[in-house]
């Protein structure tokens, strides 16, 4: 029998004592199941999703589930990063103990068993220090952290603090709107283009904004400025979202009703 150790919320352990771990996750190629990783020798190496799954919140912290599987049991294995590549290897769950128990360095990788874990495959519950393990991805410690839109993650712990520490050149902080719309003003009438797409750069990384002080944008005569207006407002939830854009799908220029159709699509 294999054993592996799955981590989650403590307010579920009573349920996983009468029911076992359900096939909540989801797993490489839309598969349904449950994560977990080999009981190795090293308790932290084995503990090492501790901080990682921690930064993402739980309901009275995380505890430990020991699970046994039998050795046959089909599961996948590979680094988090296969997962979205689709180059995690189906194997034995025998075979993926093997495989990273070999391995000069396992942190990041992962096991994946494509279905529920049953009450009686639950060997054990207990608590487990919070503290073990890596954040962001392994060897993050001492690496300058990037800010990018795309790495932060928005409302996490310190992120306001670290943008304004660490700004990056393209993805703020963004200046505040009442700035932005200072810069729009001063661009003059109808307003040099690449001061304009500039500031509706910024006002894309908004979820609300001024609406009502940049609907004139839509009948500028640079197609490149109605195009980044239809990219600023997209996300926003400010009423009136929806009738600016419906406007812009008649807009003269392909490009911009084309980016119009790709936002409506995205919704």
């Amino acid at each position: 029998m294999a054993m592996f150790v799955h981590l989650t919320s403590a307010a579920n352990a009573p349920r996983i004592r009468r029911s076992g771990i359900r096939a909540v996750s989801d797993g490489q190629g839309g598969a349904r199941g449950v994560f977990c990783f080999p009981v190795l020798p090293s308790y932290t190496l084995t503990h090492q999703w501790l901080r990682e799954l921690g930064r993402f919140g739980s309901r009275g912290g995380l505890v430990a589930v020991h699970v046994r599987l039998d050795d046959d049991q089909e599961v996948l294995v590979g680094r988090y990063g296969d997962r979205r590549r689709g180059t995690q290897a189906t194997v034995a769950a025998a075979e993926a103990v093997r495989r990273i128990a070999v391995l000069e360095d396992p942190r990041g990788w992962e096991v994946f068993v494509p279905r529920a874990i049953g009450p009686r495959e639950v060997h054990r519950i207990r608590t487990a220090p919070q503290v073990a393990g890596w954040r962001y991805l392994p060897d993050a410690h001492g690496v300058r952290p990037c800010t990018c839109f795309g790495c932060r993650v928005r409302g996490g712990y310190g992120a306001r603090r670290l943008r304004e520490r660490l700004p990056h050149p393209l993805d703020g902080p963004a200046p505040s709107a009442r700035v932005l719309l200072a810069r729009v003003a001063a661009a003059g009438d109808p307003g040099d283009p690449a001061v304009l797409r500039e500031a509706l750069h910024w006002f894309g990384m908004r979820r609300r904004g001024p609406l009502a002080q940049l609907a004139h944008l839509a009948a500028h005569p640079d197609p490149g400025v109605r195009e980044a207006l239809v990219w600023a407002v997209a996300g926003w939830s400010t009423p009136g979202v929806a009738e600016l854009l419906q406007g812009l799908a008649d807009d003269p220029d392909p490009d911009v009703r084309e980016v119009v159709e790709v936002v409506n699509d995205d919704d």
